[in-house]
């Protein structure tokens, strides 16, 4: 049987430009990531309605 591991935040919050395309890896609570691949423009619709609910 295989040795269990405590699942962790998985590491930072991370977005990275691959090929034409923009992937945002989010860790998640209770361990793993939500990961999302977004187009330049959608990438930045995300950025303005997060900034305007942020503050």
């Amino acid at each position: 049987m295989a040795a269990m591991k405590p699942r962790t935040g998985d590491g930072p919050l991370e977005v990275t430009k691959e090929g034409r395309g923009i992937v945002m890896r989010v860790p998640l609570e209770g361990g793993g990531r939500l990961v999302v691949e977004m187009s330049a423009t959608e990438a930045s619709e995300l950025g303005k309605e997060l900034t305007q609910v942020a503050g």
